[in-house]
């Protein structure tokens, strides 16, 4: 479910977003679409272990590591990585999974679905947020 309703309910009751993949590099597409999302008052959770912090916010290796809840799980990671994040993202509890432009992967998003969870896929959550919110 990718529709406009849907997309404003998540970005609506959301707060806290794991972003998997998150880079330290502040060209990089995740960084920016990281950064948008604080500054419009979101939770940011860095996931990945090649990085200590980003964003003011410590990094963890994996979902599992993050010692709080977690709203959605925002996907930076190719899609070969996807079903081992939606099974991490089912085990925290998460609500969402948000999979980024150009990140599909079909089988995880049942996956997920079936598991209870909102999936969206090959979807930006920054342009969203700024198409539907009418955001800064």
């Amino acid at each position: 479910m990718q529709d406009d309703i849907t997309l404003r309910h998540i970005l609506t009751e959301a707060r806290t977003i794991a972003v998997v993949g998150l880079s330290a590099d502040p060209e990089r597409p995740s960084h920016q679409v990281a950064s948008y999302l604080q500054r419009q008052g979101y939770r940011i959770i860095p996931v990945n272990p090649t990085i200590q912090e980003v964003l003011g916010e410590p990094s963890y290796p994996d979902l599992l590591s993050v010692p709080e809840p977690v709203d959605v799980v925002d996907v930076f990671r190719p899609a070969r990585y996807v079903p081992e994040i939606v099974e991490q993202a089912i085990a925290k509890g998460a609500k969402v999974i948000w999979m980024q432009l150009g990140v599909i992967h079909f089988e995880a998003a049942q996956r997920a679905r079936e598991a209870g969870l909102l999936v969206v896929m090959d979807r930006c959550m920054k342009i969203e947020h700024q198409r539907l919110m009418r955001s800064k």
